[in-house]
């Protein structure tokens, strides 16, 4: 199953959300109406926008401030990725070239500024102060989890319960406001808003571990983007961490010094990754963190959207882009 089919439930949704986004863009700074257009017509999944919409429609939401609220999930989205590209000097996401790649790194950082300011002044709109208090409270921990990958970085040392903290702080964090901040405006039971919480918190997580996966599994086209890049920055991932964990000694010292210098032989990493099933390892956690999600929904009442949101469990494990 695709994403277009998951999210067919809420296509006309999806398009009232596609319509926010384009006007809230509409700056009289032309920089800003350019780049912002370049990041959001490049697609993506809008998996956290949806989220928002398939969990307010399954809790019985019958306005329209979710296609508000989807919106400023995904302008903090998009504000986050320009960010992490000029971090990471990356220049390819999505299959094409990144923003800062084309408009360089001070437009990049600035409007992702604008678009992060942008989607507090929407959330102001909901009028409502739990909301308020969730994302605001999200966007802090996003942050701490962009210091704590920096931190991390060009470190053998990282282990599984560190690795797996920045990734509930980083990717799980934002999942877990879009599906909290909807059953909010649904009107939900705290029991039913924490449920709509574990479950964005858990299918983010199992997102990001697939997403390690796929770094060392797919191809380049399949990823848009180039495949082994997380090894270039440094940066150890899951696979690679297991691969300390329990390869030969031969395996760690070879993992080891490509994590402390970005340089290594990307075939023999892929081969040690092979040889300790480090790929399956990393699934196997991303089918938990999947079933978990999928427990969560326990509290939702059955519905299209409901059979969606398991749909979305399937599909975060499932995927190969």
């Amino acid at each position: 199953m695709n994403i277009q089919e998951i999210i067919s439930p809420i296509a006309e949704d999806m398009q009232k959300v596609d319509a926010v986004i384009r006007s809230r863009l509409n700056s009289e700074v032309v920089m800003i109406r350019t780049i912002g257009e370049y990041i959001i017509s490049a697609g993506g999944k809008r998996m956290r926008p949806a989220m928002v919409l398939m969990v307010a429609n399954a809790l019985g939401y019958k306005g329209d401030l979710h296609h508000i609220l989807a919106a400023v999930i995904e302008f903090i989205h998009t504000s986050t990725l320009l960010h992490d590209d000029v971090v990471d000097e990356s220049d390819m996401r999505r299959g094409r070239e990144t923003a800062n790649a084309v408009f360089g790194n001070a437009a990049s950082v600035l409007v992702g500024d604008y678009l992060y300011s942008r989607s507090f002044e929407m959330m102001v709109e909901v009028d409502s102060m739990r909301v308020m208090q969730i994302i605001s409270g999200a966007t802090t921990v996003i942050a701490e989890g962009e210091v704590l990958q920096l931190l991390n970085i060009h470190d053998p040392d990282v282990s599984v319960e560190r690795y797996l903290q920045v990734v509930r702080y980083k990717t799980a964090k934002l999942f877990e406001a879009a599906t909290q901040v909807a059953a909010v405006i649904a009107g939900a039971s705290a029991e039913v808003e924490q449920a709509a919480a574990a479950y964005g918190r858990h299918v983010g997580t199992a997102f990001q571990l697939i997403d390690d996966v796929l770094d060392y599994s797919g191809s380049a086209d399949a990823l848009g983007k180039n495949v082994g890049d997380d090894l270039r920055e440094g940066k150890p991932t899951l696979p690679l961490i297991r691969v300390m964990e329990v390869g030969t000694p031969e395996q760690q010292a070879m993992i080891k010094k490509a994590i402390e210098t970005g340089e290594a032989d990307f075939e023999a990493v892929a081969a040690a990754i092979q040889a300790t099933d480090a790929l399956n390892y990393t699934r196997q956690m991303a089918i938990q963190e999947a079933e978990i999600a999928m427990q969560a929904l326990a509290h939702f009442p059955d519905s299209v959207f409901k059979q969606s949101l398991r749909d979305f469990c399937q599909f975060s494990v499932e995927r190969d882009r």
